[in-house]
């Protein structure tokens, strides 16, 4: 019994860390993405409507 709670301890710990390094993994890869796009139209960043005020700003990553 001691041996699957420790094997299901070990599963969700992995599914958990699966998880988080493939949210990263696509944060990263949206950023560079919009670097990308950012280098081939010569743009210095990309701007984002701020809902309260109505005004464009950089976006912070």
């Amino acid at each position: 019994m001691p041996q699957i709670i420790f094997f299901a301890i070990i599963g969700v710990v992995a599914y958990v860390g699966y998880r988080t390094f493939v949210r990263e993994a696509e944060r990263v890869t949206a950023k560079i993405r919009r670097a990308e796009k950012q280098a081939a139209n010569g743009a210095h960043g990309t701007l984002v409507k701020d809902p309260e005020t109505g005004e464009y700003r950089l976006s912070k990553d």
